[in-house]
């Protein structure tokens, strides 16, 4: 029987742990939430400092003269062009085009990147390096990480950090110090909200989670768990693989597959870059031709399914969290594709999902006019309706401070 893994901060979350809400990622326990209902530790991302063990992240480190080459050959951004303390956001493909997986690459130093994804890749890696001078090796347990999301977040970490992280831009990254421990801070994070990911030896992780929740106790800290941030993320227009998409890898036909055109990710593919990079004629034809499918936003209109449950007399139902199933989208009779996680969105006081849509149905006219009319498939007393939406631009949610 396979034995799921501790993260290094297991010792405090364990503790803190009320409900004892546990999901497996990557082979890790890791804390669904902390406390019996998720509005304390959303509200904790959107209007105070969120702090999320994310140690179960696979990371490499990528490093040797043939570092960049080989990350410019297996990703669709042009990593030559990375400046040392530099992150990027960015998928990768198979040869037809369509995502393996996504992820983040950070240039630690001239010859050095560190790669973050949701799968194993090493392997695949490891192929695509034959022939390069580069080392490639998997640092997932012995690097522990830390989401550190919320408007308070900076303000905390300025208490506890030796050098200032003002100057840190978004998508930046710094070598720090806590108490004399060194870190490596990103301003990245998976809520669309102000944040920064901390990165450290695992031996460090116990010890870096207590200054910050001892820094952090005048600004609202609070531990938080995957299904609050899944809320977030779906407000910030952020996708989950095997959740939203299906990696090319795991997939078991054509139709299960998507590119990164289809997610959403065109401006992450750098077709201008020189030379050859895995997926480039297929993305190449896409981009000609165009997308057969594209990620979109769905807001449900109140209304429209208030009424289809008033019909059986209850008021309507929402899910205290977010939904990880495949809901039928529909026009008219016809279904024209699907959404793949909803989430009522307490900061927005709406019900929304992100949705798959064939062409033409998730074309939005010229000068960004949203509002194409669509059904989404709900469940009022164990019947099937279909409740009014309409199409709208990701994000949903786009705090002005987020990038400041």
């Amino acid at each position: 029987m396979l034995q799921l893994r501790h993260t290094p901060f297991h010792e405090r979350t364990s503790k803190l742990c009320l409900p004892q809400n546990w999901r497996r990622w990557a082979g890790y326990l890791a804390a669904g939430s902390y406390e019996l209902t998720l509005d304390r530790e959303y509200w904790a991302i959107r209007n105070s400092a969120a702090l999320i063990d994310v140690s179960p992240l696979m990371k490499y480190i990528i490093n040797g003269r043939g570092a960049a080459r080989l990350l410019d050959r297996v990703t669709t951004r042009n990593i030559q062009k990375m400046s040392v303390g530099q992150v990027y956001y960015t998928g990768w493909c198979d040869d037809d085009g369509k995502m393996i997986d996504d992820g983040t690459v950070s240039r630690l130093d001239e010859s050095t990147f560190r790669l973050t994804s949701a799968d194993p890749n090493l392997r695949w890696l490891s192929m695509n390096a034959v022939g390069l001078d580069v080392g490639i090796t998997e640092v997932t347990d012995s690097v522990a990480a830390l989401s550190f999301q919320g408007p308070n977040s900076r303000s905390v970490l300025k208490r506890v950090c030796e050098s200032d992280v003002d100057g840190l831009k978004y998508f930046r990254l710094m070598q720090n110090k806590m108490d004399g421990i060194p870190v490596t801070i990103s301003r990245t994070g998976y809520t669309g909200d102000l944040g920064y990911e901390i990165w450290m030896d695992a031996e460090h992780a116990l010890r870096v989670w207590d200054l910050l929740m001892d820094a952090g106790a005048d600004y609202g800290i609070t531990p938080v768990g995957i299904l609050a941030m899944d809320m977030a993320r779906v407000e910030a227009g952020l996708f989950m693989i095997e959740v939203d998409y299906t990696s090319a890898s795991h997939a078991w036909i054509e139709p299960q597959k998507s590119s990164p055109f289809e997610l959403g990710l065109d401006w992450t593919v750098n077709l201008d870059k020189p030379g050859y990079f895995v997926g480039r004629r297929a993305l190449e034809r896409e981009k000609q031709e165009g997308s057969a499918w594209k990620l979109v936003g769905l807001e449900v209109d109140w209304v429209g399914m208030e009424k289809l449950f008033a019909e059986v007399g209850l008021p309507p139902q929402i899910p205290g969290m977010a939904v990880r199933a495949s809901l039928p989208v529909l026009v008219g009779n016809v279904q024209v594709g699907y959404a793949s996680t909803s989430t009522w969105s307490p900061l927005l006081k709406k019900y929304i999902a992100l949705a798959h849509l064939q062409k033409p149905y998730y074309e939005i006219p010229e000068g960004g006019v949203v509002g194409a009319n669509v059904r989404m498939e709900i469940t009022v007393e164990h019947h099937r309706q279909h409740a009014p939406a309409r199409v709208v631009k990701l994000p949903f949610y786009k705090p002005e401070w987020k990038k400041k």
